[in-house]
């Protein structure tokens, strides 16, 4: 009896860090260090970007299948089993590495690593929420914003780094990947362990009764279809698609740029100075952006901000314009240019979150927010499919001003949308 009460309360410190670390890293390694190692083991810009795409599907979907999440079993449990997936694709990725089909079996299990992850996120949200009191979420929100953040800076900085020093010491770049999701996939299967015994095991994390099955899912048809009977609904979607059609094929080409040899119009990095320079300083100044937005925001609401966070988002991909032109070897203004951008991109993407909750406010305000980011996923994955085609047909530097045309229909759509001038004001300051 002592020791189930002790399960059910252990402190909270021993495992949210941890859960969310968890939680951050097999996302950035799907979304940008799969796009960097592929891009090291020669494969075409068109099918990097294709391929990786495809992998924000389950981020997509990732509404409709919470509610099975919700119903078998518990958090706990999916938790646990999902770091266990995602420790067996990491080691997927580096046991096929090595053979003469590497690219569609790595993407294989890349598939397993992007469905566990996005079952993992669904989990472990909820188990947050189960596994604190009111007080302890309110309380604990910052920490697991600090350590996802903490994931992304390991795994598009440090993990990279590490990739691109075992290339230039070992002189044999699979082998230095392999290595690396080697390691990777060692610290999933700690996380398994450490989590199975560590997470607690609140009374209200339980499995629902059998009989909740057919009223559950047609509680969740009903919250779908209201969600698609909102008042201007098409200009809402187009908003959510839309807003970083931009950013969304940028994101994909901004690391390959940087690898790329000079002679097709790249900048030439080594893989240890693009885990700098993106996954470092890019995290950093992205973080700072993310922060600013929210103080600024809280200030003045959504309404007032929107056009200059839409202005921020937009307008620093012109950097990419410059250095495309240049092919600078200057790698501190690199660094700079880069900043600029991923400062604006943090501080632009807070308008893009507050309208998300906006929109998802009434009766099934969870529910619709979870379609939301499901759309928000699609709007990244969509122009992200087509953004190496679009680069390989005319270039780097006439990409990046592509970029730059493809930031009008965002400016076009919120024109036309229409947000409550007190939003945000008083949401952000209770």
């Amino acid at each position: 009896m002592m020791k189930s009460k002790k399960a059910e309360k252990r402190n909270p410190w021993l495992w949210v860090p941890s859960l969310y670390l968890a939680e951050g890293l097999p996302y950035v390694v799907v979304m940008t260090v799969s796009v960097i190692m592929y891009k090291r083991l020669e494969i075409s810009n068109t099918e990097i970007a294709l391929y990786t795409s495809w992998l924000y599907l389950p981020w997509v979907i990732k509404p409709f299948w919470s509610p099975v999440v919700d119903l078998l079993k518990t958090k706990r449990f999916w938790i646990i089993i999902m770091q266990l997936f995602i420790g067996a694709g990491l080691a997927g990725v580096a046991f096929t590495l090595p053979t003469e089909n590497f690219f569609q079996y790595t993407l294989a299990f890349f598939w397993l690593l992007a469905f566990s992850s996005a079952t993992h996120d669904i989990a472990a949200d909820g188990f947050y929420m189960l596994g604190l009191k009111q007080h302890q979420q309110a309380y604990f929100v910052g920490i697991r914003s600090t350590f996802y953040r903490l994931a992304m800076l390991s795994g598009q900085g440090l993990l990279v780094i590490l990739a691109g020093n075992l290339e230039e010491t070992s002189g044999k770049i699979h082998f230095a990947w392999q290595l690396t999701f080697l390691i990777l996939a060692a610290l999933f299967v700690l996380y398994f362990i450490y989590h199975l015994f560590i997470l607690p095991k609140p009374s209200a994390d339980s499995t629902r009764e059998k009989v909740e099955f057919k009223h559950f899912i047609s509680e969740f048809v009903r919250t779908f279809i209201s969600f698609f009977k909102k008042k201007e609904i098409i200009v809402i979607v187009l908003f959510i698609l839309l807003y970083r059609f931009a950013e969304a094929q940028l994101v994909k080409m901004a690391s390959p740029f940087l690898l790329d040899s000079k002679e097709v119009g790249g900048l030439a990095l080594t893989t240890s100075q693009v885990g700098f320079v993106y996954g470092t300083v890019g995290i950093i100044a992205l973080s700072f952006g993310g922060i600013l937005g929210g103080i600024a925001a809280s200030k003045k609401g959504l309404k007032f901000w929107i056009w200059w966070m839409l202005i921020a988002i937009n307008l620093p991909d012109l950097v990419y314009v410059y250095l495309a032109a240049t092919q600078t070897s200057n790698f501190i203004f690199i660094n700079i240019c880069v900043a600029v951008e991923q400062f604006g991109y943090g501080f632009g993407f807070t308008a893009f979150m507050l309208y998300l909750i906006y929109v998802s406010e009434g009766e099934y305000k969870t529910a619709h927010y979870a379609i939301a980011t499901g759309l928000m996923a699609l709007g990244m994955m969509l122009p992200g499919m087509i953004s190496g085609w679009i680069q390989e047909q005319v270039g780097y530097l006439n990409f990046f001003i592509w970029v730059c045309i493809s930031t009008i229909p965002a400016f076009v759509i919120t024109k036309i949308i229409k947000i409550d001038p007190e939003f945000g004001k008083k949401k952000l300051n209770t």
